[in-house]
């Protein structure tokens, strides 16, 4: 017996459970407060003014697939964040501000980076995506394998103060580099440190890469706001509050009106006022400005996979926490539960499976996102959350995974709700709006919300209903909720919206039974598939090694 021969038989003992383990890699690439006006959502339903510049992420949804109705759970940065990341909707978090922290208030819920890393990838965070200090007890240093990143932005927080909008110098950009100029440093730095071990095989990874542009303020580099002349900027077509709305739908967009560049103009914030002309037009000029930016900085993290060797094992996800007012209902920022806040891009690449390029007008929901990954990647479905029992659950899902839309995207056996949600007012006196999306319409019911400990609504106590009926009004100026020939569409839709997301799911997904929650429950990494791969390939290592030796008693 030769040492080839040998060699080959411990190999062909070791491979096939070497190459089962394999995984792709995973870039998992976020934008803060970017709402779906990119190139490659640009239609005649939702026209965008002017024409963004994102060549990168359009190069990259010409190989993805792009949701062009994706619905976040909530239209703020935590709440949104704490939802996608964990797969929870908001009423199973209990997040519904910028600083409470879900494992307090909802349950030790597996985060996607979290399940991740106990699957043997190597997870790393840079920048925003978790919401930032206490809200997510620091970036939930649970769910990384190194410490996370944080860049330096302390001279452009105090400058940003001063200003909502403003075109960054090069000169300035020298003294102090921007805060996502940095995370760029720190991804490709990162992805060069990766590289190697990914391409071996000896461990994936999970690259989160989270970028705070176009969040205010709205500061890009000067050549960005060149693209955009301003007298090539439109006003909203529709600067006033839709017909009908009840009160409680608005958001007096306070985050803006508390730069001093816009405090000076003495804005309310009321219900049909808005901004001078020239501060709207500078403002969306400025917004467009970043979100090229950013388009700017995702490509060239992509082009640093391409050179690596990585792209063609790695899988990229990328979406907008949620939606932005640009002037339109003369509001701004996201706190509404209107299309413009809750609607925000997301497209999904998978290497093989959707490299031609592929849209979908399905509805979709940010709890998707973590379904959707975890079978992309190669393992087992995330079981659906029991019913009464999610905040228990450490790790499900109450969303499904998108998949199937790769090869059906008009979504024929697909969901065909969407829901929302938005909490108003103070202790004792919440009022939650729920809201839902079809194919067709909106609705949305303000209503009584009992929170700690109980967190459910109380239908019998309405602040207000709205429908917009989105083949006739997609800017949802006119709210026909109360329309007597609308009266059989809202009662139905106030059925559907109180049964709840789980009556909205399609016929065939089960939920598994109550008396299987402790199998939720008890998930650990010493027992999950990635666990038994390392063990298994450490397992392999050892008895090839054992072998050999064994064999060479015999002259092998």
């Amino acid at each position: 017996m030769d040492a080839p021969f040998c060699v080959a038989l411990c190999l062909l003992f070791a491979a096939p459970r070497f190459y089962a383990a394999e995984k792709k890699n995973i870039l998992f690439l976020v934008a803060d407060d970017m709402k779906p006006e990119l190139g490659s959502y640009d239609d005649p339903l939702y026209p965008v003014y002017p024409h963004i510049r994102s060549p990168n992420l359009d190069k990259l949804a010409a190989k993805s697939l792009v949701l062009r109705r994706a619905y976040v759970q909530q239209a703020v940065c935590s709440p949104s964040r704490a939802s996608l990341l964990t797969g929870r909707r908001p009423d199973t978090t209990h997040v519904y501000d910028l600083t409470t922290y879900f494992r307090t208030v909802g349950g030790n819920f597996t985060t996607i980076p979290q399940y991740f890393k106990e699957h043997n990838y190597k997870s790393v965070g840079m920048g925003k995506i978790f919401h930032p200090g206490q809200a997510a007890g620091n970036n939930d240093p649970i769910s990384w394998s190194v410490p996370y990143y944080l860049a330096d932005n302390s001279h452009w927080h105090r400058f940003g103060q001063r200003h909502s909008w403003f075109p960054i110098t090069q000169p300035m950009q020298n003294r102090n580099p921007l805060e996502d100029d940095q995370i760029l440093a720190q991804a490709v730095k990162t992805l060069k440190e990766l590289a190697p071990a990914a391409k071996s095989g000896e461990q994936p990874f999970f690259l989160a890469v989270g970028f705070h542009k176009p969040h205010l303020p709205l500061l890009a580099p000067e050549e960005f706001f060149d693209l955009y002349p301003l007298e090539n900027i439109s006003l909203p077509k529709n600067d006033y509050a839709p017909v009908g709305m009840p009160d409680i739908a608005w958001s007096n967009y306070l985050e803006l009106r508390n730069y001093d560049d816009i405090a000076q103009l003495n804005a309310s914030g009321q219900i049909n006022t808005t901004l001078p002309n020239e501060t709207v037009k500078n403002l969306r000029r400025a917004y467009y400005a970043c979100v090229s930016y950013i388009d700017s900085l995702i490509g060239q993290v992509l082009k640093e996979l391409e050179n690596l060797g990585l792209a063609d094992n790695t899988i990229i996800s990328f979406f907008g926490d949620h939606g932005w007012h640009l002037g339109d209902h003369g509001e701004w920022c996201k706190n509404t539960n209107f299309e413009s806040a809750t609607r925000a891009p997301l497209m999904l690449h998978i290497p093989g499976q959707t490299t031609q390029g592929i849209t979908s007008d399905a509805l979709t929901e940010f709890v998707d996102i973590f379904p959707t990954l975890v079978e992309a990647a190669g393992f087992p479905r995330l079981d659906l959350c029991p019913e009464g029992l999610s905040t228990q659950a450490t790790l499900c899902s109450e969303g499904q995974s998108f998949l199937p839309l790769i090869n059906d995207p008009a979504g024929s056996n697909w969901k065909k709700t969407a829901f929302s949600q938005f909490l108003r007012g103070g202790p004792r006196q919440e009022i939650m709006g729920y809201s839902m999306r079809t194919d067709r319409y909106r609705y949305t019911e303000w209503v009584r919300f009992k929170g700690d400990p109980d967190y459910v609504p109380d239908w019998s106590v309405s602040r207000g209903v709205e429908l917009y009926d989105h083949t006739i009004d997609p800017e949802e100026n006119i709210n026909l909720a109360s329309r007597s020939s609308y009266k059989n569409v809202v009662d139905q839709l106030s059925k559907e919206l109180r049964a709840g997301w789980r009556s909205a799911l399609p016929t065939d997904v089960t939920v598994p039974p109550t008396a299987a929650i402790s199998s939720f429950s008890t998930t650990s990494p010493t027992t999950d598939s990635g666990a038994m791969e390392l063990r298994y390939s450490a397992f392999a290592a050892i008895f090839c090694y054992c072998f050999s030796k064994f064999l060479s008693i015999f002259g092998c």
